[in-house]
């Protein structure tokens, strides 16, 4: 068996896969506040009764991530800055493989893996929820770039004159098109609704039939469709995945990427470039960061 570790603001999970790829059992926690050992409690108590089998641990993290230091600094976890993830973990499990990426490549390497590009040599995955995030594989292989960080398409900038992005920077496709941009734009366009809502209530607007619900949608699946256009004019890509709270939306969200993609994406080699949802739902970043150690 294999262990990933699948860390990001709001859970802790960890599963065990086999050789295949399949999900073995899965368990999960809040990810607490606090500082750097509140956060890694909740992590050491994950990996609490391991079966004796374990061959190897993958951790997929929240970035920014340093595979080569087997450091992170989440954005959405305060607590971790620069924090040794990768040695902390090996600690808890002596003599076994550990190894360390971002989450949105772990997403894209599930789904490479099992999911919905298991016939695609060359994809991106992104995950579009709190924040958009994602990761590239390319002939069949994870790639990190330089730092491991390659493959964040949510920040890709898509808005000249956007909105000021997390990351420091201005009109990321983050800013415009996840969960929480999508609602905060709704709002300013004026769409009425509780103080408490978020993406799903804006889902449930659009589905019946409010305007700027879906306008808002369109302007989030545009800006995801400029992000996977760039990536696939530098990489040459056959395929995107799109996960995440948001894409659940379904073709409120698909319809406009698949639309920009028509209108934009005219080079001859980009006529076959797929987007397809994600197959594997919350179990593709514990299947992904397995898959950093199931692989010679």
């Amino acid at each position: 068996m294999f262990l990933g570790i699948d860390i990001g603001g709001t859970k802790i999970a960890v599963g065990a896969v086999d050789r295949d790829g399949g999900l073995q059992w899965r368990r999960q926690v809040p990810t607490p506040p606090g500082d750097a050992e509140d956060v890694f409690t909740a992590v050491r108590d994950v990996l609490t009764d391991l079966p004796a089998d374990v061959a190897g641990v993958g951790i997929g993290c929240a970035g920014p991530v340093d595979p080569v230091a087997g450091t992170v600094a989440p954005l959405n976890i305060p607590g971790w800055r620069d924090f040794p993830l990768r040695d902390r973990v090996a600690e808890l499990v002596p003599r076994v493989r550990v190894e360390l990426a971002g989450d949105g490549l772990c997403m894209a390497l599930g789904e490479s893996w099992v999911g919905a590009g298991r016939d695609t040599p060359s994809m991106v995955g992104l995950v579009v929820s709190t924040g958009v995030g994602g990761g590239l594989v390319i002939d069949d292989q994870p790639h990190g770039g330089r730092t491991g960080n390659a493959g964040h398409l949510g920040h890709i900038v898509v808005e000249d004159d956007g909105e000021l992005c997390s990351c420091g920077g201005k009109g990321c496709v983050e800013t415009v098109a996840s969960g929480p941009n999508l609602v905060r734009w709704a709002r300013t366009a004026g769409w009425r609704a509780p103080d408490h809502a978020d993406a799903a209530h804006l889902t449930a607007a659009a589905r019946h039939g409010d305007e700027i619900a879906r306008a808002a949608f369109d302007r989030g699946g545009r800006a995801v469709a400029k992000a996977i256009i760039a990536t696939a004019v530098v990489v040459d890509l056959d395929l995107a995945v799109v996960g995440g709270g948001v894409a659940k939306a379904g073709d409120l969200l698909f319809a406009p990427i698949r639309a920009a993609i028509v209108e934009h994406a005219r080079l001859p080699y980009l006529h076959h470039l797929r987007v397809v949802p994600a197959e594997l739902g919350a179990d593709a970043g514990v299947v992904g960061a397995a898959r950093l150690v199931a692989t010679p």
